[in-house]
């Protein structure tokens, strides 16, 4: 099921959109400001979000940028302001598409269906073979010497980062960023305790780890 997030300060328009949404199977969260926005991308990564842009507090195009600091989620406007320059203010930020109020619901579900095909199509789900174990991201299952090793859903957040840049570095805040949300950016030493965790569950010698890899004071990589 597509989750999608609403982003708008008209109760009744946040309230019929929902209604609407879920009746055409969609799941459906809700924010009314800015600040509650970029926290329910952290903690429920919606496939889709539809953004006003005049909210309360933090102008819709910081927000489309603040998203798009840690999140490629498909962003679609949904904005009573007709001007040009708004709309490649919001492009130029980062969103995916740009509907103007008044709108119709079919034009909506319409975007909504070919932004959740392209969401599709971008989503790949590795399975990861080294020498010493395997990695199944679609289904979630990891196998070392033959046996099955449970991981828990942070260290699969941990894992999926990893695993779509093989040979590549990713930063310590980009994976904070990913896996916790902006309220974490910082929090270094969570990376640390998990890192770890994966390394004693997959690696042959955790303590000279050949697979999850740290690059000191910049971040990880992983090496198949």
């Amino acid at each position: 099921m597509t989750r999608v997030l609403v982003v708008d300060d008209e109760p009744q328009l946040l309230r019929a959109l929902e209604i609407n949404l879920r009746a055409y199977g969609y799941a459906c969260v809700t924010a009314v400001d800015g600040e509650t926005a970029l926290a329910a991308v952290a903690e429920h990564h919606p496939d889709i979000v539809v953004l006003d842009l005049g909210l309360p507090d933090l102008d819709g195009v910081e927000v489309i940028r603040r998203i798009r600091g840690w999140s490629q989620v498909h962003v679609i406007v949904l904005s009573a302001r007709h001007g040009s320059q708004d709309k490649v203010d919001a492009l130029d930020a980062g969103a995916d598409d740009y509907v103007t109020k008044p709108f119709g619901l079919d034009e909506l579900l319409a975007r909504l269906r070919a932004a959740a095909r392209r969401a599709g199509s971008e989503v790949s789900a590795p399975v990861i073979t080294t020498g010493h174990f395997t990695l199944d991201a679609g289904a979630r299952r990891a196998v070392r010497e033959g046996g099955e090793v449970r991981l828990t859903p942070t260290e699969w957040k941990i894992v999926d980062r990893l695993i779509a840049r093989p040979g590549q570095l990713v930063s310590q805040q980009q994976l904070l960023l990913d896996v916790w949300g902006p309220a974490y950016a910082k929090d270094v030493q969570y990376l640390r305790v998990y890192l770890a965790q994966l390394r004693k569950k997959l690696e042959p010698d955790p303590a000279h780890p050949r697979y999850f890899v740290t690059e000191s004071g910049m971040g990880y990589r992983f090496d198949p």
